[in-house]
């Protein structure tokens, strides 16, 4: 009787449905109702004192997404077991130890282009050595200053000084005190490394003007307060059935006078400006091709004549805007797919102009 009572029981039992208290299983969830949850962030590596490579990683559950507090198949997730399979993007394959990836350097941008350029030339008939003007006293009105320098000239022309005057078109410029000085032209024979002197008695009375205004240009104007020009004749040429006229030159050199307590006026040259067939070039210095005075760039470090990268092929290329002529042809042209920087004062190259010297100095 006690074996019949235990065997109804056994079928009994398992006649009756599960047990209502488990949790509900997954699918119950639909994936648009709930948002899946924030991904942990990545755990140690169980293997990272191993040599071998990591398990593979377990394949995709079929279920649809949990709520949160569940695992990939709906039973409770314990946060500190199974974890390394999840994100198994994180390592290499073949990364011993399982180390995280390292990322590849960003390539650096390439330099930007800088433009090369040949020198166009330009022949400058007339010239005044800048280094060479000077401010003299009047000897027969001591009240009064004279004008000096030398220059060259290929043709004929007349020089003419002007103070206190303003650029207009067509590279003209006109006094904007007439009152105080009325400019004077003094005619001129070609040749080379001649000296001009202001006659005695045709000289300016430097006290009519402010010591300030005599220092300074006048930014809102262009206006200097010493302007040279020198100017060369229309050059005639006789043709079989026709006579035609070549347009002059001009060259026009701008300073400021400079005095300190009792000393006389210094001339500083602030620019000088070239009026060639109808076209204003305005002049500047190119450090390493020499100058009027003979100064070069060779006490900022470089006193020869070859480039300064490849030290074999003479130098031909200046830089821009820092103009020092200090390479080849060949190395620039390496140089600014390498760099944008001017390897005397590593100041930013915008322009190569490649400058050909006729070894000729007769």
């Amino acid at each position: 009787m006690g074996n019949s009572w235990s065997n109804n029981r056994r079928r009994t039992y398992t006649t009756y449905p599960p047990n209502p208290h488990y949790p509900p299983p997954p699918y119950y969830y639909s994936a648009t109702d709930l948002q899946p949850p924030p991904p942990p962030p990545p755990p140690p590596n169980p293997h990272q004192f191993y040599h071998h490579l990591p398990p593979p990683p377990l394949p995709p559950a079929y279920c649809a997404h949990p709520p949160a507090g569940y695992g990939s198949c709906g039973f409770a997730a314990n946060p500190l077991v199974g974890r390394v399979h999840h994100y198994p993007h994180q390592y290499y394959a073949n990364q011993h130890g399982g180390w995280p990836v390292v990322r590849a350097a960003v390539a650096q941008p390439p330099p930007p282009y800088v433009e090369h350029q040949n020198a166009r030339k330009v022949r400058n008939v007339v010239n005044v050595h800048k280094d060479t003007v000077r401010i003299r006293v009047d000897e027969l009105n001591p009240d009064h200053h004279l004008v000096s320098f030398v220059f060259d000239a290929l043709h004929d022309g007349s020089i003419r000084i002007l103070y206190f005057a303003m650029e207009e078109s067509n590279c003209r410029f006109v006094p904007i005190l007439p009152e105080a000085f009325t400019p004077l032209k003094f005619p001129f024979q070609k040749g080379l490394r001649q000296e001009f002197s202001q006659p005695f008695g045709t000289g300016i009375d430097l006290g009519f003007f402010e010591l300030d205004d005599l220092s300074k240009p006048s930014p809102e104007e262009d206006v200097f307060p010493l302007v040279i020009a020198a100017e060369t004749y229309p050059q005639l040429s006789s043709g079989d059935d026709h006579t035609s006229s070549q347009s002059p030159h001009m060259q026009i050199t701008q300073a400021v006078l400079e005095k300190n307590g009792s000393d006389p006026f210094e001339v500083k040259v602030v620019k000088q400006v070239l009026w060639v067939d109808g076209v204003r070039y305005e002049l500047k210095e190119i450090y390493g091709l020499g100058s009027s005075s003979g100064e070069s760039y060779t006490n900022e470090g470089d006193g020869g004549k070859e480039c300064v990268i490849c030290m074999t092929e003479p130098k031909d290329t200046a830089v821009l805007p820092c103009r020092h002529m200090c390479m080849c042809n060949e190395c620039s042209k390496a140089l600014r797919l390498q760099s944008n920087k001017c390897p005397i004062c590593r100041q930013p190259i915008e322009e190569l102009i490649e400058i050909k010297i006729n070894s000729d100095h007769s």
